[in-house]
Parts: structure tokens; sequence; C-alpha cells
């Protein structure tokens, strides 16, 4: 154990200052490899299997992600490529979902690359005695030393058979501890092999960024097979979870400088291209010989220009402008309707009280008040007419011929000099209004008249009992009547 960890020690040294030294390396070429991948929304197709991919055990996939365990006791899933791949280096981001009712959850979770399929097995619902590397994500103290949830990086050779009873900590090249249980968000891993060297990152789906990965371990001088199946597997046991991946992304990186496309590969797509573009000349003939009357039509003319686009973006935005102008002018007017009733309303009241009293005299200055509100609001209509005016002649003219940038910019300017000019009127009549500046007192209402006084209140008492009473009566006599009839 004091070999092992001093061995820890100094690989954990030599990562770290392999790590400030890879900060000044130019990052690797990333090429998707889609047959080795699978994510949502169209994941599975209609008889429920995934394109280029094998699902067996307990696992069930579905449109959006692969539950490869389902939160039932003893169940075990897996999902493997269908192909092996044969790339050098690789980065694999795993995006998955690990949730439970209880504290404590069970058993786990794997990403695997390993020589053969490990369809079935005790180790996370795939074979033992594996040759590859395994990433396992524990969710289960066996040992009871309370270091789980956990992640641990476990290489094989096909001879060693896992320590369950450790979990792997015996042997595990790597390990951090890192919950991934009932998170907000997905939970990212970020798996990249590389010159020999194997990185884990882990994003713990606490923010919905998904480049918000942290350093988890890494192992150098890494050995794996040169080629194998990439595959994620799940496994429950007295206690249960959900395991829900959500998507796999296989990445081929090749060192910069290098042909990021084999000579092979570059040939063969060559040659493709070659045939396709000959099969489009023949047709292209073939088309001009049937339809000779189209020879000679310049094809550019049937698409949208980049002068064409722009202007019509600019049209396009000023028909909205010009539709938010015309909501604002329509409610201007209802409001100048209002400030008018009320206008007709105060000026009655003064010509009935008149204005040698107190009350007359404010009425008399809400008045003034409404007046000067009344020639704000007409001032504005103006400026919303005028602006509207300029748009609509900055249409008519584009519509007619195309303008220049200079006049179109003088009629932006324009427009732009009638929206300022509309705030700042708004700003001062906002400000002319302002209870604080001008705190005008509205007169007090007459006292209503009370509609039922103390003497007809008794009135309506004295009838309701007296006919309160009489039914009551009533309701006696006919009772006596029923006992005598029976």
């Amino acid at each position: 154990q004091a070999s092992r960890h001093a061995r820890g020690l100094s690989a954990t040294s030599a990562v770290i200052q392999k790590h400030g030294a890879s900060t000044s390396e130019e990052a690797p070429h990333r090429r998707f490899e889609y047959k080795y991948s699978f994510k949502g929304p169209h994941l599975s197709q209609s008889d429920g299997s995934i394109p280029f991919w094998i699902h067996t055990g307990n696992a069930i996939p579905s449109a959006d992600q692969v539950r490869i365990t389902p939160s039932l006791r003893s169940q075990r899933g897996s999902v493997w490529t269908k192909n092996k791949v044969n790339f050098e280096h690789w980065e694999a981001e795993v995006t998955f979902r690990v949730s439970g009712r209880g504290r404590m959850g069970a058993d786990g979770l794997a990403v695997w690359f390993t020589s053969t399929q490990g369809l079935e097995g005790p180790v996370y619902g795939a074979a033992d005695q594996w040759n590859g590397i395994g990433v396992f994500f524990d969710s289960f103290d066996n040992d009871g030393k309370k270091n789980n949830p956990a992640i641990l990086v476990v290489g094989n050779n096909g001879n060693l058979v896992y320590d369950h009873q450790n979990d792997g900590s015996t042997q595990a090249l790597g390990t951090c501890l890192r919950d991934f249980r009932n998170k907000p968000y997905p939970v990212r891993a970020k798996i990249t092999y590389y010159k020999r060297t194997l990185t884990v990152l882990i994003n713990n789906g606490f923010t919905p960024d998904k480049e918000d990965y942290e350093f988890c371990t890494k192992v150098d001088n890494m050995v794996i097979p040169s080629d194998g199946f990439f595959g994620i597997s799940a496994a429950t046991g007295g206690l249960a979870d959900d395991h829900d991946v959500l998507s796999f992304l296989l990445f081929r990186l090749t060192e910069p400088g290098q042909q990021p496309i084999p000579k092979e590969e570059k040939d063969k797509y060559q040659e493709e291209f070659q045939n396709f573009q000959q099969e489009l000349d023949k047709k292209k003939e073939e088309f001009q010989k049937e339809h000779p009357d189209v020879q000679g039509e310049p094809i550019d003319d049937l698409y949208e220009s980049v002068n064409d686009r722009e202007i019509r973006q600019v049209f396009e935005g000023q028909n909205r402008i010009h539709l938010e102008i015309k909501q604002l002018n329509r409610q201007l007017a209802m409001i100048l309707d209002e400030q008018r009733r009320y206008v007709s309303v105060i000026t009655d009241e003064v010509a009935k009280k008149g204005t040698n009293t107190e009350s007359g005299q404010q009425l008399g200055s809400i008045v003034a008040t409404q007046q000067e509100v009344l020639k704000s609001l007409n001032e504005l209509k103006n400026s919303f007419h005028e602006s509207l005016r300029q748009i609509g002649s900055v249409q008519n003219q584009g519509n007619q011929a195309p303008m220049g940038t200079y006049e179109t910019m003088q009629h932006f300017n324009d427009i732009k000099e009638h929206l300022h000019t509309v705030k700042r009127n708004v700003e001062n009549l906002v400000q002319r209004n302002n209870p604080a500046d001008k705190a005008v007192k509205c007169p007090e209402l007459p006292p209503m008249p009370s509609c039922l006084s103390t003497v007809h209140f008794a009135i309506f008492v004295v009838v309701q009992s007296v006919l309160f009473f009489c039914y009551v009566m009533y309701k006696s006599q006919q009772e006596a009547a029923a006992k005598k009839f029976f």
C-alpha cells in the first residue's frame, strides 16, 4: 500500500506538471463519428433499436434517452457499438442522469472500451475479466468507508477479477469523489484518450452550462487495445436507481499538423465526389437537350443576392416600426378623447359653481392643467404623424426604385430624430403631471343624502314582525287540523 501510495503521489505531481504544460500546446483536431454515437430527439427507431448500436438486458431505448436500468431491484442492462473502433486517439462525451428516491443508490453505471462486447455480467451489468478500460460511476458503498458516490478508472488485461468488496479501490488507476445522483441538470463526463493519457472531466449537473467541466482524474502511460467496442452498462442491487443515458458522442482526435482524414478514406471520398460530379454534368446536359428554351438563362437570378437580402431586412424592420407607431397613435387618440371628456365635465362643473369659491379655483387650475395635457398630447400626435409620413415616404421610394446609401441613412436619421422628439415630449408630460411637483386636490363631493330614515326603518321592522307572527299562527292551525284528521 505504501508503494502504491508513493506511485500515486508521483503520478499526481506528474499530472500537475503536464497539465500546466499542456495549456500551451495546440489542441488536437476533433472529428465527430456519428456511427459510434447516439443522442435525441430521434434516438431509437420504430422497432425500438438504436442505429449502429445493440442493447441487452433490461435496457429500454426511447426517443430522447436510453434507460439502461429502471429503478427496480436486481436489474442489468447495457448498450454496445455494433462495429469496432480503431482510432488511435479519441474523446467520448457521455450525458446521463442517475436518480432515485432514497438517500443512497445502487449499484452504478460504467463506460467501457474493450476488445470484445461484454454484453452481460456482474460488473455493473457487463462481463468481468475484460480487456480494456472501464470508467465506473459507483453509487453504493460496499466497503463501508463512506467514500461513495465515486468515479473510478479501472484497467484490465483480461485476467483480473473485479474487487467488488472494496469497490475496486485496490485496482483503480485513478479516482475522484463526485456525487452524481439526483442533480437538477444532467451530469456530463468527458473521457479523453490522447497520446496514451486518459483524462476524465466531470460536469456535476449543478448548472445548465454544458462546458462547465472540472478535473476528475488522469492516468498516464495508459495502454489500451488498438481496436475495440464502446459500451455503457448499469446495474441495481438491493437498492435501485434509474440510470438514463441521454447521449453518447464520440470524436476522433488527430494531432495538429497531421492528416485529419486517413489517405485511404480521403481517396475514397475524392473518388465518390468525382463520380457524383460526372453524373451531375450528364444530368445537366440531358436537361439542356430536353429544354433548349431555358439555355443561357442565368441561374443566379433565381436566388436572392446579399444586397437584396439586406434591403428586404431593412424594409421588414421599417414595417415593424410602422406598426408599432400606428399602435401608439391609436392609444394616443384614445387618451386624447378621455382628456377632452374630462375637460368638458370639469368645465361644466366650474360653470355651475362659479369661480369665486375655493373649489372653483381648484377646478380652474385642474382645467388649466388638463388643457396643457391636451396641448402636449396634440404635439405627440403630430410627431407620430410626421414619423409615419417619413416611414411611408421611405417605403414608397424603396418600392419605386432602389435608394442609395446616403438617402437611406438620411431618412433613418429623420425618423430617429422624430422618435427622440416623441420621447422628450412624453418625459416632459410626465414631469408636468408629476404629483410631487404640482399637487392639485380635487374638490370634495357633497355628502350623499341617506336613502332610509329611522322612521321608515321602524315601520319596516314592525310590518315584518306582524307578518312573521301571522305565518307562525297559520302553520300551527294547519298542524292542529292535521292531527284531528288522523
